[in-house]
């Protein structure tokens, strides 16, 4: 579709993988039935339309935040834009993806058609979302390894074998809780609180709790992606 000068015209959206890597759980990522078509009755992201007035950054965050509290968000970037051009049969329309991080301890009220799908079964979404939400997962995986971004999963406090069931989730493969606690705090991300949770029922020494030494993105480990 073009204007009269000729200038092609097309819809910019915003989608967000809103992510939760939640022990016991596994790795969520918010989605909502399409009530309409083109893929009426599939699951998609969160998406909306850029309005004129508003960058791309406003615009993932105003639909978020008609969604649940914008605050209880960790973390959120920018992460690909996709522009093939049948990627929606109904309209040109370009999107910009984007990756959303919520602790595992926040649960936000949600509207009734919004639901946390495990991320093992998002292989099939409306759109190309099913690309988008591997694309956040890939990118989440890769900032674990050399930055402190596991922040945005935590809670304010928790133990290792907590942390370690995150970690789990998203990588996709088995952590030691030991070399995981060894490697984030020989790069400085963690510190203990000097408090403890008892022990479970199979009995044992009280867990430390720890919290993150920063809730800001920071990179602590500039070479890892340089390793073999």
């Amino acid at each position: 579709m073009r204007d009269e000068s000729g200038v092609a015209k097309y819809r910019h959206e915003a989608i967000a993988a809103v992510l939760r890597a939640t022990p016991g759980v596994g790795l969520t990522v918010l989605a909502t039935r399409r009530k309409r078509e083109p893929f009426a009755g599939q699951w998609a992201l969160l998406s909306s339309a850029t309005e004129v007035e508003e960058s791309l950054d406003q615009a993932v965050l105003r639909h978020l935040g008609t969604q649940f509290d914008v605050n209880t968000i960790g973390h959120l970037e920018q992460l690909e834009t996709r522009s093939a051009p049948g990627r929606d049969p109904f309209d040109r329309t370009i999107a910009t993806g984007y990756l959303a991080l919520m602790a595992w301890d926040v649960d936000p009220q949600l509207p009734p058609d919004v639901h946390w799908l495990l991320v093992a079964e998002a292989s099939e979404m409306a759109f190309d979302h099913a690309e988008v939400t591997a694309s956040a997962v890939e990118r989440l995986r890769t900032k674990l390894s050399y930055t402190n971004i596991g922040f945005a999963l935590a809670a304010e406090q928790f133990t290792i074998a907590q942390l370690r069931e995150a970690y789990v989730a998203v990588l996709g493969y088995d952590v030691a809780p030991t070399n995981l606690q060894r490697i984030l705090q020989r790069r400085g991300q963690l510190v203990a609180t000097g408090e403890t949770v008892p022990p479970g029922a199979e009995g044992g020494r009280p867990a430390k709790l720890r919290r993150f030494t920063s809730r800001e993105l920071m990179v602590t480990d500039p070479f890892v992606v340089l390793k073999p």
